[in-house]
């Protein structure tokens, strides 16, 4: 199959490896959603909080000193998002970060960008 050429050469010789290794609309998608979801400090945030614990909506909010509807506001758009996960325990709900590459790599970006330390485990 012949290579589309491009419409300028401007001699660099590294345009058609760069094509092959384009990611698709597809596989650049969730990584886009998961960036829009951390552009709001107060999800960065909570987001960072989950890295480290699992924690209920109570405690996050008391933790972040945000009210706990706006937390569950940002606990479901995180978790739409995949970034999040949920359990129940009675008729508490714990969350935490999900067990995802993109998660983990999102927490170690955020830290390693915002000269954050982790907390000892």
């Amino acid at each position: 199959m012949d290579k589309q050429r491009l419409p300028h050469d401007h001699g660099h010789d590294n345009e058609e490896k760069i094509r092959e290794h384009m990611p698709g609309e597809e596989e650049i998608a969730g990584v886009s959603e998961a960036l829009k979801q951390l552009g709001d400090p107060s999800r960065l945030r909570i987001f960072w909080l989950l890295c480290h614990c699992e924690e209920c909506v109570l405690n996050i909010a008391a933790i972040v000193n945000m009210s706990s509807p706006a937390v569950s506001h940002h606990l479901r758009l995180l978790k739409s998002s995949g970034l999040i996960v949920s359990r129940r325990e009675g008729k508490e709900m714990y969350y935490r970060t999900a067990d995802t590459e993109l998660a983990q790599e999102l927490h170690h970006m955020i830290e390693k960008l915002g000269r954050i330390t982790c907390p000892e485990e």
